[in-house]
């Protein structure tokens, strides 16, 4: 069984045990957290599509950790110009262990 869920602006397939690297969301680890943004199940036999949303479903999960990736060098030259600049970044993320998958 897996089912395919929006948060932090992207879609994630998970399936019970699963463990991902989402974008961060408030909590400490091994607090619960529940997406109520299902857009997809499929239980092995039959598969439910939401429209936008899968009536009902809910994935639970527990967070491991929070973190920051590692870091992003952006680095813009203009040739000619004596122009340049270099920044980095940092994501934040949560790590989540997908509990379980209810349907009902």
């Amino acid at each position: 069984m897996y089912a395919v869920i929006r948060t932090g602006g992207k879609q994630y397939r998970v399936e019970q045990g699963d463990v991902v690297k989402i974008e961060k969301l408030a909590g400490d680890p091994g607090e619960t957290l529940t997406f109520d943004d299902v857009l997809l199940v499929d239980s092995g036999d039959t598969t439910h599509i939401g429209a936008p949303q899968v009536a009902g479903a809910k994935v639970s999960g527990t967070i491991v950790e929070q973190g920051r990736d590692r870091k992003v060098i952006i680095f813009n030259f203009r040739r000619r110009k004596s122009s340049k600049r270099k920044i980095g970044h940092r994501q934040s993320f949560t790590r989540v262990r997908i509990e379980a998958i209810a349907l009902g």
